[in-house]
């Protein structure tokens, strides 16, 4: 199997509001970077369409090692917040729909695909990739804006 690592970030002016997306994927030496954008949308939305357009790249299953400042998106899988919410039919703790299910769903069935290590990282500190991450989704706002 493949070992991939990913580096992911979201961002939003406003939020709701504009938003953009970043990732690098290496693998064997080679780096990728990819980004996106969003009209009106939130900060966690970016931050799991980062991984999912990420990971959505990977043409087989791979061993990965995903990297986010996200703890929204890591400690859904790490703390097992996915887990319940399916057993509970989508429910949270508060007894309420989960937000951003639709995302949620689709980094679920990747997450059955490819090998995942979900890691969290401090953001805007001195992690390098993290950083170009941060760069690549803010500049996609930069792109957007009128």
């Amino acid at each position: 199997m493949k070992k991939v690592t990913i580096y992911t970030d979201g961002a939003c002016s406003g939020n709701p509001g504009k938003g953009g997306w970043g990732a690098i994927l290496m693998y064997g030496g080679r780096e990728m970077e990819i980004s996106g954008y969003e009209d009106i949308t939130t900060n966690n939305k970016m931050e799991l369409s980062a991984a999912i357009e990420a990971l959505k790249r990977l043409k087989e299953p791979c061993e990965v090692e995903l990297f986010s400042d996200s703890a929204y998106l890591i400690n859904g899988f790490e703390k097992h917040w996915i887990t319940s919410w399916k057993k509970n039919g989508w429910i949270n703790s508060s007894k309420e729909e989960v937000k951003n299910m639709d995302l949620w769903k689709e980094l679920d069935r990747l997450n059955k695909i490819h090998k995942i290590t979900w890691i969290k990282v401090k953001g805007h500190s001195d992690n390098e990739y993290n950083n170009r991450c941060d760069k690549l989704a803010t500049d996609e706002i930069k792109k957007h804006q009128k």
